[in-house]
């Protein structure tokens, strides 16, 4: 008799988060539904299931993500407080759980045996299916979350994670209720069907994140950039440009790219509540689009030479890549030489000569990474020429 291999082998369901699922999945699209028809939900109803939801999917993306599966910044006791209790009321799991699952779908990405939500196994599996299930993917032994262990804030949560998850969710939502008169209509769209969307939303990033959109910035696994997703996430879906600088605390680089996370974060900064906040260099995250670009350009080019072989312009535009390829190469190693003179200028400089040599340093990084946008438009051009 053959073996069964991994796929005719289904592990065993996992029935808490399963029976959690088919419960609010159900109410929300039974329940909620008929209660609305019936009766008369407030608008004051309306506005609490909307503030819930924007807290709880921000304890989510700058507390469980940002702040402790990254560590992108460091936050005062009282705001990691906040993300825990807020976090709870998610229903993602405690943060023990949750950001060591996480960090091993970085280290793992895309591997269909040690990613716990591969995107590789499909939209179903990495939406939800790694979660009603017991896969061995999804298994942790904390091993990777040793310095979160420390924080007694989250050592509480992970003893009394079930109770924090259940009291939030009922008291906080039935005593919202209560305060403004719509107690069953709080219940229903401020509990269960906020509570619905508010997990989709963030599986989403899991799932359609990793599906849907563009890679500006590397495409050595399957995460996308996508703008209608960031919208829904709370700046999530930026999901290319956090795959390759996951420990920068923004996911939305542009200032016209929707990222209420980061904004929360800037701004809790400002106020001395969170400190240490991590950003990429911009020469970095050129260095990254530049070189998917050179890379998109030669895949045109052997395309458009195998098309039309004997056009003379293709091996021109050929050498202008090489050309601005080249270029880009010598303006990194520049940009490398200068950062190396400012560090070392640091350790010698007299007190009073330090400020006066280091707005020179600042100049010259700065008039190197105007080149490397210039380069970039140019590079457009060339990818116009090719289309």
């Amino acid at each position: 008799m053959t073996p069964k291999t991994r796929v005719d082998v289904l592990p065993p369901i996992n029935w808490p988060a399963t029976l959690m699922f088919i419960i609010t999945g159900l109410a929300a699209v039974t329940l909620v539904p008929w209660y609305a028809l019936t009766f008369e939900v407030s608008a004051g109803a309306w506005i609490l299931a909307v503030v819930l939801l924007a807290i709880t999917e921000l304890s989510i993306t700058a507390g469980y993500h940002r702040l402790w599966a990254h560590r992108t910044y460091s936050a005062h006791w009282s705001v990691r407080l906040f993300y825990m209790v807020f976090g709870s009321m998610a229903i993602q799991n405690s943060v023990f759980e949750w950001a060591s699952g996480h960090r091993k779908h970085h280290i793992n990405v895309d591997d269909v045996d040690l990613d716990p939500y591969s995107a590789k196994r499909g939209f179903w599996f990495s939406h939800i299916g790694w979660m009603i299930r017991k896969y061995p993917s999804g298994i942790n032994d904390f091993a990777n979350i040793k310095d979160l262990e420390r924080d007694p804030i989250l050592a509480f949560q992970a003893r009394h994670y079930l109770k924090i998850a259940v009291g939030t969710n009922v008291g906080i939502t039935a005593l919202a209720g209560w305060a403004i008169g719509d107690f069953w209509g709080a219940m229903m769209v401020a509990g269960v069907l906020r509570l619905v969307v508010s997990q989709h939303f963030t599986f989403f990033i899991n799932s359609l994140a990793h599906m849907w959109g563009s890679r500006p910035y590397t495409d050595s696994n399957t995460a996308r950039d996508n703008g209608i997703l960031a919208f829904f996430t709370f700046g999530e879906g930026y999901h290319n440009f956090h795959h390759y600088f996951a420990h920068d605390y923004r996911n939305a680089i542009r200032w016209w790219q929707w990222d209420p996370t980061k904004w929360l974060i800037a701004t809790l900064g400002s106020m001395g509540l969170a400190r240490n906040l991590k950003r990429v260099p911009r020469v970095q995250i050129q260095r990254a689009v530049m070189e998917m670009q050179c890379k998109r350009a030669e895949a045109r080019l052997v395309k458009a030479r195998a098309a039309a072989p004997v056009l003379v312009n293709i091996e021109e535009v050929r050498a202008r890549l090489a050309h601005e390829y080249a270029s880009f190469k010598a303006a990194l190693a520049e940009w490398t030489r200068v950062k190396d003179a400012w560090y070392e200028s640091k350790k010698r400089a007299l007190l009073q000569r330090l400020e006066l040599e280091e707005a020179n340093f600042v100049a010259q990084l700065r008039e190197i990474e105007r080149g490397l946008k210039l380069q970039a438009k140019r590079l457009r051009v060339l990818h116009a020429e090719l289309a």
